[in-house]
């Protein structure tokens, strides 16, 4: 009888995972955090890190946006062991929907069973302020992908699989206690991605709000389905870094989204250590 042949992806993952868990040396992560445009900086603040670029594991792709350093971070942040990835990727950067949810699922083969995700976006619900930081209770995928399609995605999970509560209710309580208690302001809403890398038209925007949408960018709807794909609890964290296009007259840039980013550094970094430190 003939025998089965390997799933390519699950083997990918199993060769990224022996090199990582040598380098993790007995480390065992238990929340995931990717940081966004502008929130790399989060991962200076990890204790006793460890670093490894993501050029240096099997199957990764290596990352290419502005601010991304593009590398693994392991530590403790708020007294929990972590794995960080410091910068992400992106569909933008040529990267399939299955190159972008690899770190993720990665992850979840080194043991993380929660996933804390963040990103700058650009806020089209006009009672949002700039520097806001927005709590996701759902997305809108609008990028026309999904990692789950295909063959190899069904034998590391399967493909049918519930979105209800993708964005898990009880981490987001935390964050709004934490968010309350340090006097930091936060918003809670839907969040739309796309798949980039150009800036939404004024005619989009409007018609994204009409679908009810609160915060739009080019990241994490894919990330996210890939996590809950294989059972992992998320917590998403936008930094609102601009108004959308049109809104109040906007026109965003990348360079806005920096300069808001390195202000809110401080409450961005107390906003997830205090996450993290209370689950």
């Amino acid at each position: 009888m003939a025998e089965a042949p390997r799933n390519r992806l699950k083997a990918q993952i199993e060769e990224a995972a022996a090199v990582m868990e040598r380098w993790l040396d007995g480390r065992r992560p238990e929340v995931g955090l990717i940081l966004g445009s502008g929130l790399g900086p989060l991962a200076e603040r990890i204790e006793e890190p460890a670093f490894l670029p993501f050029a240096d594991v099997p199957h990764m792709q290596e990352s290419t946006a502005t601010s991304h350093v593009g590398r693994f971070v392991s530590g403790r942040l708020g007294g929990k062991p972590v794995l960080a990835m410091q910068g992400r990727l992106h569909g933008y950067e040529g990267n399939s929907a299955q190159q972008v949810a690899f770190p993720v699922w990665l992850m979840h083969e080194l043991g993380v069973g929660t996933l804390v995700t963040t990103n700058a976006a650009g806020a089209i619900n006009e009672s949002y302020q700039v520097g806001d930081f927005c709590l996701m209770t759902d997305h809108i995928n609008f990028t026309g992908r999904n990692p789950v399609v295909g063959t190899d995605p069904d034998g590391i999970a399967f493909r049918f699989f519930s979105m209800l509560d993708a964005y898990d209710p009880r981490l987001r309580a935390i964050a709004n206690e934490v968010a309350a208690e340090r006097g930091i302001p936060v918003q809670n809403g839907v969040y739309l991605g796309l798949l980039g890398p150009s800036f939404e038209t004024p005619a989009e925007i409007r018609a994204f709000r009409a679908w009810g949408a609160d915060t739009v960018a080019m990241s994490v709807c894919e990330e996210v389905i890939a996590a809950r794909h294989v059972g992992m609890a998320v917590c998403g964290i936008s930094l609102v870094s601009n108004m959308a296009c049109g809104v109040e007259g906007a026109s965003p840039n990348d360079v806005e989204v920096l300069e808001v980013a390195a202000r809110r550094e401080g409450d961005f970094c107390a906003l997830v250590s205090g996450l993290v430190e209370r689950l």
